[in-house]
């Protein structure tokens, strides 16, 4: 099997490309960002980032074995002499995913790319999971989903690359469509239309509008999408789209899924029924959004070509993602840390699983902010209340400037509540009370850093 390379009419095709010290340079295989980590007789493009500007970094990445750079045109004269090849653009991001698109049209792998708002990362895993009993697979690394990592994923993929499964991330109207266009898809979904990053879309229509890029783009390619019919705008937006494959547990669908059980401990029991044939299983995965998650990619791996033994083979070793959903039997506690985002579907989904786990009676929820809301922000956390039970066996503690607002809701509630000011005094709650005999969830924001309160509970049980 040949080789795939980037060649000199690869970089010369790149918008506004000029190259220079032709003779010198030779075709590779590599591409990098990172003049600390960078394979010898590799591409080196300097990037501008919010924190470091790869131009600086540049005759670094030439000393260490470098083939050839990519800088911006009037940082020319600053770099110069450069003795290797080299090419100026106007743009090194943009020209950075021009290229990987370039790679991405050599590749035979099939693509599967993949946003929403809630449970992609987690999708992702899975889907990569299940193909990687037949197929080889190169996924997106951590939440490496932006109009960086999109491109460094299609670099990681080579010839041997069976399928390519990506993530696409999105908090500003237009990236969906950019990485989309890179990427190419052969296959999409979209897990769901959510209320994340209203600060910057709006509404739950515009996130969808932002979204769909992703379908319009696969179907250009006469590909296949994957709709979830349980979220309404997905279902009533996709109704006269061509090669879409549909799943839920609700209503006609194409891939059916069905609940059977959740034991005590919150496990669910699942089948997932497609093109005759049935998958049935306990997941290791806990919670309601985890079996939407693992239905969508049952049906993705089954559509693709997996054997029922092979889904099932998959199962075994499937693990939940960091601080999604991370049930941890502690001893004389549950703790369940999903720290890693927040918004009211995901904080509704993990407090449906505290209600599930009938193994201790008393329920502890720390929640912190969900940010990126807008100006709907303060309504979204009071409406929070809605997914609370309003009962004895709850505590919530709030931390936040806009969780005080539920704190302020639930004062009227048989829960007990505390909101606390300042990330100290939550710390000194948790160490010197006894939370024995409780199911504890620890839950918000990225930007709340509410892993910290989860690394308490972890050293108080271990």
């Amino acid at each position: 099997m040949a080789k795939l390379k980037i060649t000199l009419e690869d970089l010369s095709a790149m918008e506004g490309a000029a190259v220079y010290n032709k003779e010198m340079f030779k075709s590779v295989t590599k591409v990098s960002i990172d003049s600390r980590n960078i394979p010898s007789g590799s591409i080196f493009f300097a990037i501008k980032g919010q924190k470091f500007d790869g131009h600086d970094f540049v005759k670094e990445a030439l000393r260490k074995g470098a083939a050839a750079v990519v800088i911006n045109n009037e940082r020319k004269d600053d770099l110069a002499p450069i003795n290797s090849a080299f090419v100026t653009v106007p743009d090194t991001t943009s020209a950075f995913g021009q290229l990987a698109g370039i790679w991405r049209n050599k590749l035979t792998a099939k693509v599967i790319a993949l946003t929403g708002s809630n449970g992609k990362t987690s999708t992702k895993e899975l889907i990569a999971q299940l193909l990687s009993q037949k197929y080889t697979v190169v996924k997106t690394e951590e939440n490496n989903n932006n109009h960086i990592g999109v491109p460094l994923t299609i670099f990681d993929a080579d010839e041997k690359t069976e399928m390519l499964v990506l993530e696409l991330g999105t908090n500003h109207f237009g990236e969906i469509q950019h990485s989309a266009s890179i990427a190419q898809p052969d296959y999409s979904l979209i897990t769901n239309i959510g209320n994340s990053h209203l600060e910057f879309l709006g509404s739950r229509e515009n996130v969808y509008s932002e979204k769909s890029a992703l379908f319009n783009e696969t179907i250009k390619r006469n590909g296949i999408i994957f709709v979830n019919y349980d979220d309404p705008i997905l279902k009533t937006k996709t109704k006269n789209f061509p090669n879409k494959i549909t799943y839920g547990f609700r209503g006609i669908t194409d891939s059916k899924g069905k609940i059977i059980l959740v034991s005590n401990e919150g496990k669910t029991k699942i089948s997932v029924r497609y093109k005759n044939k049935k998958v049935e299983t306990v997941l290791p995965l806990y919670g309601k959004s985890n079996a939407g998650n693992f239905l969508c990619a049952a049906t993705v791996g089954l559509e693709l070509g997996l054997t029922k033994a092979d889904i099932l083979n998959a199962v075994k070793n499937l693990k939940p993602v960091k601080g999604r959903l991370n049930v941890q039997i502690k001893r004389k506690i549950i703790l369940i840390d999903d720290t890693y985002n927040a918004n009211p579907d995901s904080v509704s989904a993990a407090v449906d699983l505290v209600e599930k786990i009938k193994i201790y009676k008393k329920k502890v929820l720390i929640l912190g902010d969900m940010l990126e809301l807008g100006d709907a922000s303060r309504k979204l956390h009071e409406d929070l209340y809605i997914y609370i039970p309003n009962n004895k066996n709850y505590t919530v503690y709030t931390i936040g400037l806009m969780m005080k607002f539920l704190n302020t809701i639930l004062q009227d509630s048989d829960v007990y509540a505390k909101h606390f000011d300042f990330r100290s005094e939550l710390f000194n709650e948790i160490n010197e009370k006894d939370f024995s005999n409780s199911v504890i969830l620890v839950k918000g924001s990225r930007g709340m850093q509410m892993e910290d309160f989860v690394k308490i509970f972890e050293e108080k049980y271990k």
